[in-house]
């Protein structure tokens, strides 16, 4: 049985970081980009980042650019999103997402497996 399984949301004041991490399991994902989106009350989910299957590329959406960083550690089948400089509007529900392909792509639907989430709260 695949899983994925995220760690490391929680509670933060606003211009502080926290280190989302995603554990594979079932089988092994170092051929494949995963992605991270999020979704927030009332709004679609939408996409946060990427990264290919080598790691040697990332993608982000521009909201984030500059203050998130995602990287890979195919060995223990792992992805990590660093998030830095916090604000109220990151707010949601993080979710980990595993594709088919070796590239990464920026539609939910382009996702076939997924995470359960964890909660980031930013306060002001």
């Amino acid at each position: 049985q695949v899983q994925l399984v995220e760690s490391g949301g929680g509670l933060v004041q606003a211009g502080g970081s926290l280190r989302l991490s995603c554990a594979a399991s079932g089988r092994t994902f170092s051929s494949n980009a995963m992605g991270w989106f999020r979704q927030a009350p009332g709004k679609e989910r939408e996409f946060v980042a990427g990264i290919n299957w080598s790691g040697s590329s990332t993608y982000y959406a521009d909201s984030v650019k500059g203050r998130f960083t995602t990287s890979r550690d195919n060995a223990k089948n792992t992805v990590y999103l660093v998030m830095n400089s916090l604000k109220p509007e990151d707010t949601a529900v993080y979710y980990c997402t595993a594709g088919d392909t070796r590239v990464v792509l920026a539609k939910a639907s382009d996702y076939a497996y997924w995470g359960q989430g964890t909660q980031v709260t930013v306060s002001s």
